[in-house]
């Protein structure tokens, strides 16, 4: 079998090394629930690389009505939602959705992978055009391939580019400019009143993946448009559960001509087996938690303020551009980023390295997420730690404290 990667065992070589050396990061195994402190190897890890940004998947209205799912729905649809596996629980999630995020209607996905697969090899044919922001999402990017449209991407937050890039496309074509709310690696917020402004002057339409937005900005924690008051300008609002809404699975909200001809021809949802009873009732709790106890977004803006002080106050390079409870800092080196990764780990603080593909390069980082439920005892302890392993790689900070 491996004859048959060729040239590609050269990743695989490179993956072996790293586990050679014991710097080795992913796939591990926690023991417990996620939340601010999990169970890796018996020992207890403070988790600062989680996407639960309001700390809701271990909560226990949301575990209770998992439960109660499973009891009257059993574990799953066995079929697809155009077929046999629609429950009532899916249409009342909809509803739900369309709601939260100022849509006329929604459908949902047993994936966000697969919500964004579903609608950009859908609403776009050979004669048209996607232009993507070079630091989208893969799940965007792949989902472009698959539509057989021309895809072009626009240099990452840069209007002029894109711009330049919508005043030679033809107008008769359809033009979707799909672009991240909140950009995962980063941290940034996109452009979206220039993007929206762009696409009015160019006849284009915008569609917003929020799935970092989500629970995190807008009102009442309904993502991106809603926090520029863009809601009605943006055409298709796609977001997933696996983040602020503690599940698994994805949707696409629009208009209900549109979400009703992704249901007739979006292959990732006609061909996949639905989303769980379980992840679509726990979604649902989420929601209701959501909208009737904001003190949880306001504790997860508490914690990303005071988390980006203490780093700031140490020195830490985060850059330009983070907005959000997704923090990065700067290694700028592949194998330090790993070394500091596994000095973490051993220290007691899990933390996600991000590295080539997913970045360049020369902005290799550690992503630091904040959530709700982290206390601000916990954040201090992670940050002095973060400065002990920076100093233990060589790394210098330029102290400020």
């Amino acid at each position: 079998m491996s004859k048959m990667l060729g040239s590609k065992m050269a990743m695989l070589a490179r993956v072996n090394s790293t586990k050679e050396k014991g710097l080795y990061p992913y796939f591990r195994p926690i023991t417990s629930s996620q939340d601010t402190e999990v169970f890796i190897d018996g020992k207890k890890v403070l988790m600062f690389g989680s996407n639960s940004y309001l700390g809701l998947t271990n909560h226990p209205r949301i575990k209770e009505a998992a439960m109660q799912a499973i009891a009257k729905y059993g574990t799953g649809c066995a079929g697809s939602r155009f077929l046999n596996g629609t429950l009532d629980l899916h249409l009342e999630l909809e509803n739900k959705l369309a709601k939260f995020v100022g849509k006329e209607s929604a459908i949902v996905f047993s994936t966000g992978f697969q919500a964004n697969l579903g609608v950009l090899s859908s609403v776009t044919g050979r004669n048209d055009y996607i232009l993507l922001d070079e630091l989208d999402h893969a799940s965007i990017i792949d989902g472009s391939r698959l539509s057989f449209s021309k895809v072009i991407k626009f240099r990452h937050n840069n209007m002029e580019d894109l711009e330049a890039k919508l005043q030679v496309l033809p107008q008769s074509s359809l033009r979707l400019i799909a672009v991240d709310g909140v950009f995962s690696m980063e941290g940034d917020i996109a452009r979206l009143p220039e993007i929206v402004s762009l696409a009015e002057a160019y006849g284009a339409h915008v569609m917003v993946d929020d799935a970092h937005g989500l629970g995190v900005l807008g009102q009442q924690g309904a993502g991106t448009a809603s926090h520029f008051g863009l809601t009605d300008q943006v055409d298709l609002i796609m977001g997933t559960f696996s983040k602020s809404l503690a599940s698994l699975g994805g949707f696409i909200a629009g208009d209900t001509d549109m979400i009703e001809y992704l249901k007739h021809t979006a292959r990732s949802l006609i061909f996949s087996a639905s989303m769980t009873p379980a992840s679509a009732a726990s979604v649902i709790a989420a929601l209701d938690l959501i909208t009737s106890e904001p003190e949880h977004i306001q504790r997860l803006w508490e914690n990303t303020n005071y988390a980006r002080t203490l780093l700031n106050e140490y020195g830490f390079d985060m850059g330009e551009v983070s907005e959000t409870p997704v923090i990065p800092i700067y290694i700028r080196d592949e194998e330090k980023v790993f070394y500091i990764t596994r000095l973490l780990q051993d220290e007691g603080v899990f933390v996600n390295p991000v590295v080539p593909p997913a970045v360049s390069p020369d902005a290799t980082l550690i992503r630091f997420s904040l959530m709700a439920s982290h206390t601000f005892s916990q954040i201090e302890t992670a940050v002095e730690k973060l400065s002990d392993a920076f100093i233990q790689a060589g790394i210098p900070l330029k102290v400020k404290i």
